[in-house]
């Protein structure tokens, strides 16, 4: 059973696109419909994380909207911050999903029970993801794969108690 969605930000959560302003402050872009499945993941009882390389303000603030519980910032070693995290929640990395599109994502892929990759992912995790979703990162790829785990967790009745 996955207890854990583990979500990398550039690539994933974004198109992986950083815009500059001339004052240079950083401008990113999330999806609305991955911010909703991630809330939505968090109301069904289940454990959210982020796991970024980079620190940004942004990302801080998109966290805290969406009520991510564990949110770790200019990360060097992610796996070692997984196996942190799933220590402290009393669960394994296998009960962990996790998706990542580039080679600093490859170790947390492979540990993980369930890794998924956007579909514009570098070409060496695509070789060891458990899914390649057809959708690009910041296009809707959280959605798809939380919505994937929803229905392969069985919880697809109880999320849609929620609206329908």
């Amino acid at each position: 059973m996955i207890e854990l969605i583990v979500l990398d930000v550039d690539g994933c959560m974004t198109d992986g696109k950083i815009t500059y302003t001339a004052e240079g402050d950083e401008i990113k872009s999330f999806n609305v419909k991955d911010g909703f499945a991630i809330a939505n993941w968090i109301a069904l009882g289940r454990s959210a994380a982020i796991i970024t390389g980079r620190s940004s303000k942004i990302v801080e603030r998109r966290a805290l909207e969406l009520g991510i519980q564990h949110f770790y910032q200019g990360v060097k070693d992610k796996l070692a911050v997984l196996e942190s995290i799933c220590g402290e929640l009393g669960i394994t990395t296998r009960q962990a999903a996790v998706i990542g599109d580039d080679l600093n994502d490859y170790r947390m892929l492979k540990a993980c029970g369930h890794s998924f990759v956007p579909a514009d992912a570098m070409h060496r995790v695509v070789e060891i993801a458990d899914t390649v979703l057809s959708r690009k990162g910041g296009e809707g790829a959280v959605r798809e794969m939380i919505e994937l785990l929803i229905l392969k967790e069985g919880l697809e009745e109880e999320y849609l108690s929620r609206w329908v």
